[in-house]
């Protein structure tokens, strides 16, 4: 009988007290006790497929997905049959965006391991990522005939009805959850997410009750207080709403790597390669396609309205935010760097991102939206490989926009919105930023103030559509009636007309509001639009 290198793995590591410890700490959360201890064990034991394994599930926490990618990947090639370790790289491709890829391995598992609760429900949730929604949803239901007492499985049953636009089954999805562990506390922010919820004096009772409990992990409790904060915001309780949003923030934040000089120095590095001279050199560069068209700017700055809007035309797609534009840039920094790419490079790359996002295509629309927000860091990279893609920079006043980031806890990434002062700086970068590509790019990217969408919708679709060099429709200013997946935490906002309801919330916080006012310094006194 051939030997099992991962089962061999695991026999010895269960014996052995340093690793076991190791364990422990994952699963207490302290990843600062764990992880010298893998990476020491590694150093002794470079082929320990369960330590590899370990120490992936550490970097995924942090949110290191590449480097838990390269360890499963690893740990895959030294035990091919190592199933844990396929099911966390699934996990991991599908937390970068790349879900088809999950979907792929979760096949190859499902063949081996059908009855896998866990995949399963891994599986229908990437194929809700790639816009199978109906096969997601049946998929989620068939799981559930079979295991109807699993909180986590209803809870994202209740994700993907909340996507496609049935809110009243999402809430009966959660609350079914919540009957079967009260004290989960992804779900209670779930229904909080809906955004137009509101939570009554039992909810209220239920969230502290379980926040009261002494074993609550980390992860439900920095849940139950972005809830709290969004019940209390909602009966005009202000100093209990910032209260459990400053404590939500804090404990998130611990469980992130964001260093907010590194995206300082990326933007000095972008405004000192991206200069007219670089583009002039290059003005055969690039694939030419015109198809793809990207809204970039802060979250929570009106970037879904904008998608729900455009989409709402007959020749635009909407899809979601895709992860290829920041992939394809680490791509082209380990070809040698942006700046020594040849034209074929560029046009090869600009290729790359039409084929790998066909996926996400499901009409033949000729455009289609990439709503990444942080694709702002990447303009001058858009323009080099697609030359011919418009780009739209939805903004928002920096205190409006802010507040609603550091009240909104998002599922993956964002590192940068669990404290006021890394905000107020990410920001003012993100201003910097794009006040550059006006210089340099002048014309280039068309900025829609979200003020100015509010008081005057069809002006500013009309300008939009002007830019995209489409002809105006009506559909447009009737977005609210578009029955498409939104994926995003405005999915039930923009399925309303349009409303002023989320204009100067951030007052009633003011008094708590110093380190952000202070960090985003000009990027505030000089926004050009009253809210």
């Amino acid at each position: 009988m051939a030997v099992d290198p991962a089962q061999v793995a695991i026999n010895r590591g269960v014996r052995n007290p340093e690793l076991m410890a190791a364990a422990l700490a994952l699963f207490e959360g302290r990843l600062h006790d764990a992880e010298p201890v893998l990476k020491a064990h590694l150093k002794r034991d470079p082929f320990d497929v369960a330590a590899i394994r370990m120490l992936a599930e550490l970097a995924a926490r942090i949110e290191r997905y590449r480097d838990a990618e390269a360890l499963l990947r690893r740990a895959l090639e030294l035990a091919p049959d190592f199933l844990a370790a396929r099911s966390n790289l699934a996990t991991v491709l599908h937390r970068q965006g790349r879900s088809g890829e999950a979907v792929a391995e979760l096949d190859k598992l499902q063949q081996v391991d059908p009855d896998n609760l866990m995949n399963a429900n891994l599986k229908a949730a990437a194929l809700g990522r790639v816009g199978e929604f109906d096969e997601a949803l049946e998929l989620y239901e068939q799981v559930l005939q079979s295991f109807g007492k699993q909180p986590k499985i209803w809870m994202s049953y209740g994700h993907m009805l909340k996507t496609v636009g049935r809110q009243a089954d999402a809430v009966s999805a959660y609350r079914k959850a919540l009957d079967l562990n009260p004290a989960l506390g992804e779900v209670w922010w779930s229904l909080a997410n809906l955004k137009t919820l509101r939570f009554d004096d039992g909810d209220l009772a239920a969230m502290q009750a379980a926040l009261d409990r002494g074993d609550l992990a980390a992860e439900d409790r920095f849940h139950l207080h972005f809830a709290l904060g969004k019940a209390h915001e909602d009966r005009q309780q202000a100093a209990l709403s910032f209260a459990h949003y400053d404590k939500g923030n804090a404990l998130r934040k611990t469980l992130l790597d964001y260093d907010a000089d590194q995206t300082r120095a990326a933007v000095d590095h972008s405004k000192s390669l991206y200069t007219p001279e670089f583009f002039a050199a290059r003005s055969d560069y690039g694939c030419d396609a015109p198809d793809p068209i990207f809204i970039v700017g802060m979250p929570r700055a009106g970037s879904t309205l904008i998608e729900q809007i455009l989409s709402s035309h007959s020749m635009i797609e909407g899809t979601m935010e895709l992860p290829d534009i920041p992939k394809l840039a680490a791509k082209a920094r380990n070809m040698g760097g942006i700046a020594k790419l040849s034209a074929a490079d560029a046009r090869a790359l600009g290729e790359q991102f039409l084929h790998d996002t066909q996926v996400q295509r499901k009409s033949d629309r000729p455009f289609y939206i990439d709503k990444l927000p942080n694709n702002w860091l990447h303009v001058g990279f858009i323009r080099l490989i697609l030359p011919r893609a418009r780009i739209i920079d939805a903004r928002r006043h920096p205190m409006d926009c802010c507040f609603s980031n550091f009240k909104q806890h998002f599922a993956r990434g964002q590192a940068f919105s669990y404290g006021l002062a890394d905000m107020g700086r990410y920001y003012a970068d993100y201003v910097d930023l794009m006040d550059h590509f006006d210089q340099a790019l002048p014309g280039h990217v068309h900025r829609v103030f979200h003020e100015r969408v509010i008081d005057d919708l069809e002006t500013e679709v009309r300008a939009m559509l002007a830019y995209l060099g489409l002809p105006f429709e009506q559909a447009c200013l009737d977005f609210h009636t578009n029955d498409r997946a939104v994926r995003t935490a405005s999915s039930e906002q923009v399925r309303r007309p349009i409303n002023r309801d989320g204009v100067d919330q951030w007052r009633a916080m003011e008094p708590w509001l110093g380190p952000l006012v202070e960090a985003l310094g000009p990027a505030l006194t000089q926004y050009p639009v009253r809210p």
